[in-house]
């Protein structure tokens, strides 16, 4: 009986998705090392250290890890440490508003926000710097400083004047769409290259992060009115939010590895 022949290898588009993946996960080291961090202080508890400080204490390991173990450069922690800052502002200012809360104690809390907050912006940042590293990503067609610095500026200041004056996230987004209408990603999956609208991006990136808001929720990283008497699915409305964030996030980032390559 003739042997049957097996593929020596899996069919290319399986093969690039595989690869893909792969690097898409590496890219989520810090996402994941937070996740980590909320499922463990979940079931562990540390005597007199209450667990918005323990997530806190665990997620400076995870970023002293990442900078030892050269997963992460000093440039990269010098753009995600901006958005320490920017997420930081933006929880005061939520919190106070009734946007969302953190119901339990901390010792490094302020004005209801404990410190550990905004390693969870710095992770959406960790993962396009890493993402950028590893798929060898190139932008094309730009816009620029003028266009996408004071469009970032107007979509951050949404966030906090929605509150007082009308929410112009649908003006912003059509503004994104006309500003990066010509912006594209170039990206290496193995040795081949693939190109993506930036605006397809941004919704992608988005929505994930909206998915993972769902996790973090339900480990208890906060909590929004609607669950406070008990778990419920993060509105899909969110996505809009998120999908904002990442193109402040993602000017940034850009700005800031243009930059240094044009050193």
């Amino acid at each position: 009986m003739a042997a049957v022949s097996t593929p020596a290898r899996l069919p290319h588009a399986a093969h690039q998705l595989g690869w893909f993946a792969r690097e898409q996960l590496l890219s989520c080291v810090f996402p994941i090392a937070v996740f980590s961090a909320l499922g463990f202080s979940k079931v562990v508890a540390v005597s007199g250290l209450p667990r918005y400080d323990l997530v806190l204490v665990l997620c400076l390991v995870g970023q002293w890890l990442m900078l030892r173990l050269r997963l992460e450069s000093v440039d990269e922690l010098k753009a995600i440490s901006v958005f320490h800052v920017i997420g930081l502002a933006m929880e005061l200012h939520k919190v106070r508003m009734g946007s969302w809360s953190y119901p339990e104690p901390a010792y490094l809390k302020i004005g209801g926000v404990p410190l550990y907050s905004g390693f969870m912006y710095a992770s959406v940042a960790s993962y396009m710097c890493q993402a950028w590293r590893r798929l060898d990503l190139v932008i094309e067609g730009w816009p620029g400083m003028r266009w996408a610095v004071p469009l970032a500026a107007a979509v951050y200041l949404n966030f906090f004047t929605l509150h007082v004056l009308p929410d112009v996230r649908w003006l912003l987004l059509a503004a994104t769409f006309l500003v990066f209408r010509r912006t594209a990603v170039r990206f290496r999956v193995d040795a081949s290259t693939y190109r993506m609208p930036v605006c397809l991006a941004y919704v992608l990136i988005g929505f994930a992060v909206w998915v993972a808001e769902n996790v973090c929720t339900r480990l208890g990283a906060w909590r929004y009115p609607d669950q406070a008497d008990g778990w419920a699915m993060v509105s899909p409305a969110k996505i809009t939010s998120w999908g904002l964030l990442v193109i402040v996030t993602s000017v940034v980032v850009a700005q800031l590895k243009l930059a240094k390559a044009a050193q």
